[in-house]
Formats: structure tokens, sequence, C-alpha cells
């Protein structure tokens, strides 16, 4: 155990030492069974961090597992998303890919062993009926007119249900628990369903379905699972999970323990809902950035570290709680302070024009790509007469605390010489179009020889050597903390969750940028380019400071390399 000793603890893994102290348990196994019906979200990065790592720490095993028994809303694509999610996580599972569907013809030996034991029943209710049969929270239920049919007629049924004889909705196969338990679950819950759909891996074999409740557990049996981790919702199901695998002779039994599921501010973690901002365009995809997918955050420029951190940080308790989404954003900021290269790029452009500068002069400049990792190299950055800084970087008058450009006052430019502005041009509207300026020429590197102090440091882009890209600037993608509460969610998403700024200026270096690269744009925030645009274009990954601001500009007094 001396390897997991600087582990963080939490309640599965003091039940975990707890079984392998024991005896019960000689080694650990658990694995990551999402439903491939949409695509993960932060909320399962959480689980898959915790069954693999748990894994990882105990020298233990991991399955990646599709629980597909819905085949009409799984689709391969989900599968192939799910996979290439967990491995840019840096988890990769334990043997072949595991399917719930490979087990369906011994699943369906177990269900036909039930009907044998007098444990299941197929029953003609209608789903009306079914429901007013059910009873309530406070009332029980009363037992269906099906629930004594003797074994021989059930075990007929069963097998004409599995030979495509009954429609849709016409029959179930149900287990016969008990309809007066305080536990709903267990009110003789539905284990098989008629489907005449086409399945992603079993193709047209099958017209009956398991039930996620039926299968589960089986599955997780069938793999020797030792602990079998889920969230919250299924505690009460964990009768049910029990009642199943006590009743088959299968003498594996997994033990379910529950933790709290992710609920982070300003998103929804419900794969229905996601699926419908998909499919009603209030996104461009799965994995817009504005998405709490894995896949969105990959693209707006997080990276598999943050993202491991975050779900560290965030710990595993069984209390279910509201994350900020400060926590998040921390952990990549903190990522990328450390590990993305500088860069400049200037999101609103006006231009200046530095009159005493050889017109056709270039001058090339050598920039730190990090302020402190020598390691990481430095890059050219021309220099020209006309260059271009950031409209909010110059004022025609200000007071001493705008530590930028003034008329008739001086600024450095990043990297490069001391400017002063001299005068400027506007258009018919009284909008500036140029600032012309001068410079001194001792100054690159250098303070001014004559002792005059310069406090201000922005950052600019030559005006010719430049490249035009679009860039995306993100908010919320809602507008209130917790928009699962309401009463429908669509209502409270957020108008100005995207700003496009088409006509950003950078620093000609970036045009080789490579697909989900981040960057720091100095004294803007941190963006990462954009994996399906064609184009030059750049996500703002997070800002640098607090990028829920209503200003998506975030600027600093000074350099921002902090």
């Amino acid at each position: 155990m001396a390897e997991i000793e600087n582990r963080p603890s939490n309640f599965i893994r003091t039940r975990i030492d707890e079984d392998l102290a024991s005896g019960k348990h000689a080694t650990t196994h658990t694995r990551f069974p999402p439903e491939p019906n949409g695509f993960l979200h932060i909320g399962h990065a959480k689980s898959i961090c915790l069954n693999f790592g748990i894994a990882k720490d105990y020298n233990g095993l991991c399955n990646l597992r599709f629980d597909d028994t819905n085949p009409e809303k799984e689709d391969i694509n989900y599968v192939n998303s799910i996979k290439e999610d967990v491995q840019w996580l840096g988890f990769n599972w334990d043997g072949d890919i595991k399917y719930s569907s490979n087990y369906f013809d011994t699943l369906y030996g177990y269900a036909v062993e039930l009907i044998e034991k007098g444990l299941a029943y197929v029953c003609f209710l209608t789903a009306d009926e079914a429901r007013q049969y059910r009873g309530t929270l406070k009332e029980p239920g009363k037992n269906s007119p099906y629930r004594d049919t003797s074994v021989e007629e059930n075990l007929a049924l069963f097998e004409k249900m599995r030979a495509g004889e009954f429609k849709e909705g016409e029959c179930v196969l149900r287990a016969k628990i008990d309809m007066a338990s305080s536990f709903m679950v267990l009110r003789d819950p539905i284990i098989y369903r008629v489907r005449f759909a086409h399945h992603h891996q079993t193709a047209d074999k099958w017209c009956i379905y398991p039930m996620y409740d039926f299968t589960h557990c089986i599955s997780d049996a069938l793999e020797g699972i030792t602990h079998s981790l889920c969230t919250l919702e299924f505690q009460d199901n964990r009768r049910l999970y029990d009642w199943v695998l006590d009743n088959i002779s299968l003498e594996c039994h997994p033990q379910q323990i529950e933790f709290s599921r992710l609920n982070l501010e300003y998103t929804i973690m419900s794969k229905r809902k996601l699926n419908d901002l998909v499919v009603n365009n209030y996104v461009e995809g799965w994995d817009d950035p504005r998405m709490p997918t894995i896949a969105g955050l990959r693209r707006r420029g997080y990276t598999p570290g943050s993202i491991r951190e975050f779900c560290l940080r965030i710990g595993v308790t069984k209390q279910e709680n509201m994350v900020e989404m400060g926590m998040l954003e921390a952990c990549i900021r903190e990522d990328l302070n450390e590990n993305a290269p500088r860069a400049m790029a200037v999101l609103d452009p006006v231009k200046i024009v530095i009159e005493n500068y050889d017109a056709d002069k270039v001058e090339t400049l050598s920039v730190a790509n990090h302020p402190n990792k020598e390691e990481m190299g430095r890059r050219d950055v021309p220099f020209t007469r006309e260059i271009y800084i950031e409209r909010e970087d110059f004022k025609e008058e200000a007071n001493n605390k705008f530590k930028r450009l003034v008329l008739d006052k001086e600024v450095r430019l990043r990297g490069a010489y001391v400017i002063k502005a001299q005068r400027v041009e506007k258009d018919e509207n009284g909008e500036i179009t140029t600032i012309f300026c001068t410079y001194d020429s001792e100054t690159l590197g250098k303070n001014p020889s004559d002792g005059r102090k310069v406090k201000g440091v922005i950052h600019w882009v030559s005006a010719p050597e430049s490249i035009s890209a679009e860039v995306r600037l993100y908010d919320r993608l809602f507008s209130v903390p917790n928009p699962a509460a309401a009463e429908e969610f669509e209502t409270t998403l957020n108008p100005e969750s995207l700003v496009v700024l088409p006509n950003a200026k950078l620093e000609p270096s970036l045009a080789n940028s490579q697909a989900e690269q981040g960057f720091q744009f100095e004294r803007t925030g941190y963006f990462s380019r954009d994996s399906k645009s064609e184009n030059v274009v750049f996500n703002q990954t997070v800002g640098l400071r607090d990028s829920w601001s209503k200003t998506c500009l975030l600027y600093t007094s000074d350099a921002a390399d902090e």
C-alpha cells in the first residue's frame, strides 16, 4: 500500500481498504459503464477519474463497458466519442471493451431461470394500468392479474416475446418481488420489454431488450467487478441490484457503492437535456465549446490534466452539493499559466503609425515564449512602422490610473520600444482610425536613458505582418446558477454566451499553431486553436482572472504574465 499512501482518502477507498484487509477481496476490479446515448460530460469525468484512479492506485483492473440496452437512443458515434474521451483524459481500460449486449444470450438465460423459480412473469397490463397498479409513495401497489400465471405458461409467453409474436407495448417480463414494498423499484419491476429496433452491436438479432437495472448488475457480476461505483440516484436501485444477483445462479456478487454526482453551476448534467440543446440548434453540436461535455471542454482548450485536477479537488462524498464554476476555471487557469506559451493578439484593433520609424523597415525582435521558463525558448516577432493595438488601450485623455497609451504620453510596447502618442485621425463618426506616434529608438529592452518613468505596458502586432483571425469569446451558457431547476431550462440560456470577433490581428507565429494548442494571449486571456475550423479561429478557454465577468476582455494594469 506504500504507493498509495499519499493519495486522497474518501469513504469508498476506506471501504476498499477494509475489504482488502479482511480478505473479502484479494484485489480491486472497477468499471466505467456509460450508456452510449450521448457524449460524456464533466460529471462523467468525475466517475472516470474515480473508477480508473482506484484501479491504478490499488494495482487493480478497470473495464470500459457500454450498458447498451436502449438501441433507439444509442449510436455508434456515441460509442466512438466515449472511447476517445476516456483515452484523452489519460486512461486505458483493461482487456477488450465490454458491451452489455455481448451478454444478451446469458441475460436471457437468467431471465428464464427467474421464471422457472416463480420469480418472474409476463404481464399484459397497459402502461396506464401498470401505473394504477403500482401505487404511490404513500400507498402500496396491488398485484397484477397476470402475477400468478403458471411457470409453464410464462416460459411459453416469454419465448413468444423473443420470437417477435407480440407487439411493442403489448407485454413485458416483470420480476415478482413485492408490490407492497416501501421501495418503488421493488414493486415488480420490468426486466424485459418488446422492442423491434436495430441495435448498433447485435443488429436485428433481438426484438426484446433487457432493462438497465436487470442488465447492469449481471454484467458487473459476469466481469468479476468487486466494487460497483455509481451516483446517488441509484441508491434505492441497490435493493434491486442485490435481489437479482441473490436469485440467479451467479457466485460473484459485486458491492454497489453510491457517491454524489457532480452538479456544476451554470450548466446542466442531463444527457437528455444536452441532447435537446443539440437537436434544437441552441448550440452547434455536442462539442460546442460552451457545452459541459468533455469534447466541448477539449475544443475550448481545457487540458486532460486540468480536468483530472478538478475531479481531485472536488473529492468524493455522499452528499449532493453545487460546485462553483470558478473551481473548474481555476484548474485550467493554473495549468495554462504554467504550461501555455505566450503570444500577442489584438482582438479589437486600432492602427498606430510610428512616424519616425523607417517605412520600409521590418525589424525582427526576439521575445520569450514564457516569462518563467527559459526552456520553452523564444520566438521572432516582426516590428514595423505600422502596428495594431487594442482600441481599449488608448484614450485621448485619462487620469493617472490608466496605465496605457494616452495622447501626449508614453507607454511601452511589450518586448519592444517606448512610444508616445502625438495626434489622432478620426472618421466622419468621430471614431479614431489612426493614432500617430513617435518612438524612442534607444528603449529596446532598456529604460529611457534620461531616467523618465514609463509605467504602462501594452501588447501589439505588426500591421503588415500580422494574420487575421476569428476569435470567439465565451460567457456562461446559462444565465442562472441552476438551470436544471427551471420549468423550461431553455428559457435560462444566456443570449450572450458567444461573442464572435471576426477581425482580430495575431502575430504571424500563430499561423502555424496546431488544433487544440493553447496560448496565453498576453494581457487578454487563454485561447486555443479551434479544431474544426479550416480558417484561423481561436476559442477563449478562460480569462486571466474571472472569465465570467461582464467584460470579455480582461486586462491588468501592467504586464500580464501573472
